[in-house]
């Protein structure tokens, strides 16, 4: 079998349904980002060591998720036959290993910068890039039915990557460095 079908080669790709578009088209832009989120966790599962290995799993976990978030918002409203794959299970699940991270970790009252440990940064980086993919589904959004539990996922996957990156500094005994210009925020 060959992966490739050369329909590509013209700058069109075939959607869930049968339906060609531009390979630029908004909806191939937004299952394209998670795609790219999608590897960049993988990246960073590869790049645990033993201290913060304990996060390979959830990773794998959101990894599995991506591709159902990815699928739905591959698939137009009238190629979809039978339910969306993605539901608000994730986002609920997400939501508990952000709570549980925020209260393992040293509070803080102000932004702090990107980075600290190697897995915190990489992590940080996931946060940007899921970031970025929210605005591209956003702009999707405006012009197509999509999944709303999608959409939700996403917004609250940037969050998770924000508690996690903090969780892996305290693994590694590494502090968040606090911006220096920034004024109490978080209550």
């Amino acid at each position: 079998m060959r992966i490739y079908t050369k329909t590509g080669d013209k700058g069109k790709t075939q959607i869930i349904g049968q339906k060609v578009v531009s390979k630029d088209d908004v909806r191939v832009n937004a299952y394209g980002s998670v795609d790219e989120l999608n590897s960049w966790i993988g990246y960073t599962a590869s790049q645990l060591n033993q201290k913060t290995a304990v996060l390979k799993p959830e990773l794998e976990e959101i990894q599995q998720l991506l591709f159902d978030a990815g699928t739905d918002l591959a698939t137009p409203e009238k190629a979809n036959e039978k339910s969306f794959a993605f539901d608000n299970e994730a986002t609920q699940w997400l939501e508990k290993k952000i709570d549980h991270y925020t209260e393992v970790v040293p509070p803080v009252k102000k932004f702090i910068l990107p980075g600290g440990s190697q897995t915190a940064s990489a992590l940080h980086v996931a946060r940007t890039i899921t970031r970025r993919t929210e605005r591209t589904i956003v702009t999707l959004q405006g012009q197509a039915a999509i999944n709303q539990a999608v959409l939700v996922f996403i917004n609250r996957l940037s969050d998770y990557f924000f508690a996690a990156a903090r969780y892996a500094n305290t693994l590694e005994g590494k502090a968040d460095v606090l911006y220096r210009n920034s004024r109490s925020v978080f209550h």
